[in-house]
């Protein structure tokens, strides 16, 4: 199904026409088309060598394409070079100069565009301010820890006042705890300064975290694009569902057993109801018996992997509200009943999905 595009072309900061990008023989981007809103936090997610690093790398101007076209706010860039869009990119390895200060590294930047010693102390005052890092500018990089050099890059970046601002798992050196900080501030601070992020990383999570939409890539081409909800509750494709968190698929024999119907149906496992095995199902319901066969235990919850007696298994999440890592161990060889609702129950197309942006009239 094709979609119409919802806004006009003064509204896309980003937009990307059957782009395509060849190295020798292998195809690492395949007729991408896609458009990004301006002041929207988009994020380019997939596993490694899906394309999504390269069609930034294309936006960017670091890499040609081999067919197709590149436009920022309705100008075609495909043939100028990386200093002449109105771009910046903030890359994992930070980039910092080691023998310079904070304050000299925002500012290296402006300096080489010529903007005069004084515009330049106040910038990038200002930029270090909306990262928190007001009184660092004497400080050397080797004297912070990483999430104030990740902030330090980011400062850089701002202080130019792009148009789009790209960032290339940007958050991939750091521990976790700081990952999950980063997050939520990156987030925030694209908020408040208004400017388009175009985010790449293979993390599910922080895609959802993070993101107004999600682009899901898959070996060079686009999979889906959605608001995180619709990207995790409706998945158009079964490498959507198997790659954006844990799902279910249900298909074939299994499918016309357990749900009465051909196709491939996802669900996911916390929306997925562990009762005894001869418990009956409400109205609205369904349901399929089994024997848990594995329990993992991550703290908070549990994972139970359940063999059905119509062949297959499923993968079910229960909250720890009430249990004991032993109390969930001793579960395994249980017989249950895996119940669910069918509003639950999502149906896949085997096709890749039409990547513009939908309107009120054509939302599925």
């Amino acid at each position: 199904m094709t979609e119409t595009a919802a806004v006009s072309t003064a509204e896309l900061a980003v937009s990307a026409r059957s782009l395509s990008k060849r190295f020798g023989d292998v195809t690492a981007v395949e007729g991408v088309d896609l458009d990004i809103v301006d002041g929207e936090f988009l994020t380019l997610l997939g596993p490694s060598g899906s394309g999504k690093t390269t069609v930034l790398r294309l936006i960017a101007g670091f890499e040609k394409p081999t067919s197709g076209t590149v436009l920022l706010s309705g100008q075609d860039v495909t043939a100028l070079a990386p200093f002449e869009r109105d771009v910046n990119t903030v890359f994992q390895d930070y980039a910092l100069f080691p023998h310079m200060n904070v304050q000299q590294n925002v500012e290296y930047g402006l300096r080489v565009k010529g903007v005069p010693k004084g515009e330049r102390r106040q910038r990038a005052i200002e930029a270090l301010a909306s990262v928190q890092l007001a009184g660092f500018e004497k400080r050397k990089p080797a004297q912070m820890s990483g999430g104030q050099r990740q902030r330090v890059a980011l400062a850089r970046a701002l202080v130019n006042r792009p148009r789009v601002l790209l960032l290339d798992e940007p958050l991939g050196a750091l521990d976790l705890k700081l990952r999950e900080q980063m997050q939520v501030e990156l987030k925030q601070l694209q908020r408040q300064v208004g400017i388009t992020f175009v985010f790449v990383t293979h993390d599910q999570e922080e895609a959802l975290t993070m993101s107004d939409r999600i682009a899901v890539f898959n070996a060079g081409r686009i999979e889906q694009v959605g608001t995180p909800a619709e990207v995790y509750e409706r998945p158009a494709t079964p490498f959507v569902a198997g790659f954006v968190g844990t799902s279910n698929l249900l298909q074939g024999d299994v499918a016309r057993q357990v749900l009465g119907s051909d196709g491939v149906f996802s669900v996911r496992p916390e929306k997925i109801r562990i009762a005894n095995h001869m418990e009956s199902v409400g109205d609205g319901e369904h349901s399929a018996a089994g024997t848990i066969s594995e329990v993992v235990y991550v703290g908070a919850s549990t994972r139970f992997v359940v063999d059905l007696e119509v062949g297959s298994s499923l993968v079910a999440l229960q909250q720890n509200l009430q249990t004991t890592s032993m109390q969930v161990q001793d579960m395994r060889g249980r017989q249950v009943r895996l119940i669910w609702r069918r509003e639950h129950e999502t149906e896949i197309g085997s096709g890749r999905v039409d990547p513009n942006f939908t309107t009120e009239e054509n939302t599925d």
